[in-house]
């Protein structure tokens, strides 16, 4: 089947153009998880690593390189080191969130315990860092350093906010471009600065990653009450875990009082019945929230289309414009 067929979707495009980097990638990962001493490292990360996730976000590195025209080695060491940072991330939310299922299958906290993730978490990012350093670029380290100094950052004011009703809409904003938008700039932009681009492309870049994180991270909040895609999430997890996710906090802002205090008492107080989450998609659908949150995405995705306009045209750019439309076409 030809990569220009409408049947292959946008992320199957990228990862063909892509394949021979990212083959090179995921041996310098199997290689750099490997521990002499400590056996549960390379048992627990090859759990998560290679449980079918999509690489998006190292891909986002390589597509970035090679739209800026990199022709050195070490794009594959940050894309590496960005599959760790964000592998890291994943092991330590499954704590937080007390989760039992990731892409599918059991998680790492269940399988082992929530010490062995942590701690394996924590040597995750010690290697990417690791692998960082090995492009030999002050600034590249400071901007992966930063977007893993931001992650935690929204990771912390997530747990403080996402079980209030006081949570609103620029605090949710805040939230995932720290927790998901921050490592998806970071990856694009790293590319364009490791091919020495001029500031209005590393900009670009950095702009394409950051509206496509929070485009990504709506559709990912809006799938719990939408729908199910490949990621094995389930419908109603955001809401057993009691998130303050974008279409609840815009079904509480449209709300009267019976229905805020339905919400007080799922989301707030955790007293979470038989039929409640049924009742909520009923609310949700009552005051157009989904749509909305769909609106949102979109809206985001062509955020991200419009900053490359100032880069070369090229299939690579293409592919990245095509990228954006498929994050949402997700929800179907």
């Amino acid at each position: 089947m030809s990569l220009d067929s409408p049947t292959v979707k946008p992320h199957d495009r990228l990862a063909a153009a892509l394949a021979e980097d990212m083959a090179a990638v995921n041996t310098l990962i199997r290689e750099s998880m490997a521990s002499k001493h400590a056996p549960r490292i390379p048992q627990v990360t090859a759990h998560l690593v290679e449980a079918g996730g999509k690489r998006l976000r190292p891909m986002l590195t390589l597509a970035s390189a090679r739209l800026c025209g990199y022709d050195g080695p070490y794009h594959v060491h940050l894309a590496a080191a960005v599959e760790f940072i964000h592998t890291a991330t994943l092991l330590h939310d499954d704590v937080v969130d007390e989760s039992r299922q990731r892409r599918g299958r059991p998680t790492a906290n269940l399988l082992w315990d929530n010490k062995s993730s942590v701690l394996v978490g924590d040597y995750l990012f010690a290697r990417s860092f690791q692998l960082m350093v090995e492009a030999k670029s002050i600034r590249v380290l400071d901007i992966l350093a930063n977007a893993a100094a931001t992650i935690a950052e929204g990771e912390v004011l997530q747990l403080m906010a996402s079980q209030s009703l006081a949570t609103d809409e620029p605090v949710y904003f805040q939230i995932i471009r720290g927790k998901t938008a921050a490592l998806f700039s970071a990856a694009t932009e790293v590319g364009a600065v490791l091919a020495g681009r001029p500031e209005e492309e590393i900009r670009a870049l950095f702009d394409y990653g950051d509206a496509l994180g929070v485009s990504f991270q709506i559709v990912d909040d809006l799938l719990d009450y939408w729908g199910t895609d490949a990621t094995g999430k389930n419908v109603g997890d955001d809401f057993r875990e009691r998130k303050m996710t974008l279409p609840v906090i815009k079904a509480v802002a449209a709300g009267d009082q019976t229905e805020r205090a339905f919400w007080a008492r799922v989301i707030e107080k955790g007293d979470q019945r038989d039929g409640d989450l049924e009742h909520a998609l009923e609310l949700l659908n009552a005051h157009g929230a989904l749509e909305q949150t769909r609106t949102d995405a979109l809206a985001w995705a062509g955020k991200a289309k419009d900053a490359l306009a100032v880069m070369p045209r090229s299939d690579m750019r293409d592919m990245l414009a095509d990228l954006a439309d498929y994050v949402v076409a997700r929800v179907n």
